[in-house]
């Protein structure tokens, strides 16, 4: 590395706190100083093909001129300006496209600036609207095991208690009901029975259920497990037989990354509540939306707090809902399904086959999601160096080397990542 970056990795090192590490031995980060495609530059001298899009948002790839160009068009009007009694075009526009092409039963859109936030937001509106109706008591959120919805306190509260990485706040915790997760996987025979147990939940504590929470088809960080729609098809109707609302969490999914524009298209179904984040802006900022009904909205709003209480600072920020816009009119230009259909092609072909390697016990593809889950937990810092010595970018965790590409990959970079995933599991030092 140069030694122009020497000192400024050792101040990161020594002050700077990075997601999921420890400041007294932080995993090793590596300093880039460029994105362009899908590639990273490390200190001026290495490319990486990234195979993260910067944890599933950057979907078009880095330095696009027509995002680039929504983002400096719009600060020459303005950067940000407060959303309460005030509104503009850029957020108006957003939430026209995101009701176009979500489910039409998602008449209202509430902007905010997370993923994890716009989880938050979905839990208050499903409790806020039991209360509205006076039934306080459906306060609780039931859920499936290995679930991931973030890691903010409501978030948290629904993400898997034993698996997750938040068991040390179970203490603080709102206590929520967690059903076994589903089992049948979404290239085998549909199970009636695999619906039995979350339909026992149902039976028993609708009553105290405010919201029935899930990432359709695809669980994220929770196990990267990839199951069947016809689960999802389930547990809406058992949504629709005890009166519970249906929050999908589609931060992961949303925006064509499993072959459809959302994950609840598989199953045919329309979410109360839909959560959306990450590849909204091509992952250029923070910004996410919380969709609901016309019956959702008007429920609360005709309750006695006569409105709904949260308000983002950032709310609709004029530079990420711009960003948002150039994205979504990105996603039909580029012909999503055909990039879509490329890597899932390739990845089928070249990825599902490390499944005979001795170090692996499953490999699973969805979409432009490639998983292979090994039988060791990785050794992160290790791995991360061969990756990099590799050309590529991929950040594993638990027992799950996993990629997630831009859309815009070739199949010569997306063979390399699968190519660099291969050569890891031959390293005895990549593994614990």
């Amino acid at each position: 590395m140069s030694n122009k970056y020497t000192d400024l990795i050792e101040f990161d090192k020594n002050h700077i706190w990075h997601p999921y590490t420890s400041m007294t031995d932080p995993l090793p980060s590596y300093f880039v100083t460029q994105a362009n495609g899908v590639e990273l530059t490390i200190a001026d001298q290495k490319q990486v093909i990234d195979g993260m899009s910067s944890w599933w948002a950057v979907i078009h790839g880095y330095n696009h001129p027509a995002l680039n160009q929504a983002l400096v068009g719009q600060s020459h009007k303005m950067s940000h300006v407060m959303f309460g009694g005030i509104t503009h075009e850029s957020a108006i526009k957003v939430s026209q496209q995101l009701i176009s092409i979500t489910p039409p039963n998602l008449t209202k859109v509430f902007i905010s600036d997370s993923g994890s936030v716009s989880v938050e937001v979905a839990i208050k509106m499903a409790i806020q609207y039991w209360h509205a109706q006076n039934k306080p008591e459906k306060s609780k959120l039931l859920t499936v095991r290995n679930g991931y919805h973030g890691d903010t306190f409501a978030a948290m509260s629904v993400c898997d208690p034993v698996n997750g990485m938040h068991s040390i706040f179970e203490k603080v915790l709102a206590k929520n009901l967690f059903a076994p997760a589903p089992k049948t996987r979404f290239d085998q025979p549909w199970d009636e029975s695999d619906s039995n147990a979350l339909k026992a939940y149902f039976e028993q504590y609708h009553n105290e259920i405010a919201a029935f929470i899930i990432e359709p088809v695809v669980q994220g960080a929770g196990g990267m497990r990839i199951y069947h729609p016809n689960y999802l098809k389930a547990a809406k109707a058992l949504c629709d037989e005890y009166n519970v609302l249906f929050i999908a969490d589609e931060i992961a999914t949303g925006f064509g990354r499993t072959g459809k524009l959302f994950a609840c298209e598989w199953a045919d179904i329309e979410p109360d509540i839909l959560c959306l984040g990450k590849a909204l802006t091509g992952g250029y900022m923070s910004l996410a939306a919380t969709l609901t009904t016309d019956k959702v909205a008007n429920t609360i709003s005709q309750g006695d707090a006569g409105c709904f209480m949260h308000g983002p600072t950032f709310m609709a920020n004029p530079l990420a809902c711009s960003v948002a816009n150039a994205s979504l009119t990105l996603l039909n230009q580029n012909d999503w399904q055909r990039q879509v259909q490329n890597i899932e092609r390739i990845l089928k072909e070249n990825l599902l086959p490390l499944a005979s390697h001795e170090r692996v016990q499953d490999t699973r593809v969805l979409g432009a999601i490639g998983v292979v889950e090994a039988k060791q937990a990785v050794n992160v810092a290790a791995i991360q160096k061969h990756f990099v010595d590799m050309g590529v970018w991929i950040r594993p965790f638990g027992k799950l080397i996993y990629i997630m590409p831009p859309y815009i990959i070739n199949q010569q970079q997306l063979n390399s990542l699968i190519d660099a995933i291969a050569s890891a599991l031959d390293k005895e030092d990549c593994f614990v």
